[in-house]
């Protein structure tokens, strides 16, 4: 899907560098890439604290599967 964006230069010039990135269509797949998965990520840490366990749930029992 073509696009045109106004994309500020210097710092896709210095991503480009950075990230040792040979073409600017890789500067910007990378980024849209750490993008998303920083995104998951934050949903993830939404959940900490809101998901009850059975109080006989013992997690070391799952080491033991082989």
């Amino acid at each position: 899907m073509p696009s045109n964006l106004a994309i500020d230069d210097k710092l896709l010039e210095m991503a480009k560098q950075i990230g040792k990135h040979k073409t600017k269509k890789a500067v910007v797949n990378e980024a849209l890439q750490e993008y998303i998965q920083r995104r998951k990520q934050l949903q993830v840490t939404k959940m900490f604290g809101s998901i009850d366990y059975s109080e006989d749930y013992n997690y070391k029992d799952q080491r033991n599967i082989k």
